[in-house]
Formats: C-alpha cells, sequence, structure tokens
C-alpha cells in the first residue's frame, strides 16, 4: 500500500483570496487507488454547486468547481484526466501525451464519488480499480489539482506545484506523486 498526504496551492494572483485551506490523501493499494480532497474555510464567496439528481459523465466540469487529478504511467506519454464536480458529475479524459489526443476514457461507465458537505468544510472521495487502465504493477506520476469558482466570478486554479506563468495541471513536472 502507498498512501500519500497532499495540500493544494492557489495560482497566484492579484486578488486577495478568501481563507481556504485544500488538502487530501491518495492512496493505491494494487488496482485500487482512492482520492479524499479536503476543502475547508469561508464558502461565501464560492459557487459549490448543489447536488445532482442524476450523477453522471459531463464535459466541461473546470469551468466550475472541480476536483481534479492526472494519472501518468511513469516513462510513457500517456496520461489520464478525471474531473469531479461536487455536484456529482464526472469524467475521465485519456491523452496520448501533453494535451494531445483527448478523447473521453470508455473504461468507466460511472465513478463511485461520494461528497459531504457542511458549512464551512466539502469532503470529496473516490475509490476505484484502476486496473482497466494500468497495471498493478506499472508506476504512476499522479498531479493532484482544483478549480474553484467565486460567486462574482473568476476561478482560482490550485495544484501541488505551479511550475510554469500559467496554470496548467497537463504539465507532467507537476505530476509529484509517485505511487
Amino acid at each position: 500500500m502507498n498512501c500519500q498526504d497532499f495540500s493544494l496551492k492557489p495560482f497566484p494572483i492579484d486578488a486577495p483570496l478568501p481563507f481556504l485551506k485544500l488538502f487530501g490523501s491518495i492512496t493505491r493499494r494494487g488496482d485500487k487507488l482512492a482520492i479524499h480532497y479536503n476543502l475547508r474555510g469561508d464558502f461565501s464567496e464560492l459557487v459549490i454547486p448543489a447536488p445532482a439528481h442524476f450523477p453522471a459523465r459531463k464535459p466541461g466540469l473546470w469551468e466550475a468547481t472541480c476536483f481534479e487529478f492526472f494519472l501518468g504511467v511513469k516513462n510513457f506519454p500517456l496520461y489520464w484526466e478525471f474531473n469531479l464536480s461536487p455536484a456529482g458529475p464526472w469524467n475521465v479524459y485519456r491523452f496520448a501525451g501533453y494535451r494531445h489526443g483527448m478523447v473521453e476514457e470508455t473504461a468507466f461507465a460511472s465513478l463511485p464519488l461520494r461528497v459531504q458537505r457542511q458549512p464551512d468544510s466539502l469532503r470529496v472521495e473516490l475509490e476505484l480499480e484502476i486496473d482497466r487502465i494500468v497495471g498493478a504493477d506499472q508506476p504512476l506520476e499522479v498531479g493532484i489539482a482544483a478549480v474553484i469558482e467565486f460567486a462574482g466570478g473568476g476561478l482560482t486554479y490550485w495544484a501541488l506545484t505551479h511550475p510554469g506563468p500559467q496554470p496548467d495541471f497537463h504539465r507532467r513536472d507537476s505530476f509529484l506523486v509517485e505511487l
């Protein structure tokens, strides 16, 4: 079993952020992967979408509050992007290389997303079998990120690191977690 805690940092912006803390953990046990995000702070200025009646695959989730992670097999350009809305919609994309060859990953018909809401905290959890896309013995490089939407408009971008001049979750040098 490989378990690692993480803390995400916002991309530098000009306007001050409301007090927020975004952290969690990711665990790999053979063919099982579990990720837990915890968002804590003042939610009065944020857009946290209401739960969907029928959570399903949906494109463009990164245009609003969305929790994301990226899985890449070490030493291979192929990688996957997982998008998780706290409302329940989700999506998974496969890329042949850096922002190249994007297609919806059909190996997943659904994602068992769990969301717990409190006035000043939000917990998003996902546990899934990754043997549909990678082997149990393949070492993974993981990027963990989130997009948080402000009620007055605008988005903030959170990640383990921001190695470029613009927020870019697809950069392999931001896939800092090894599982």
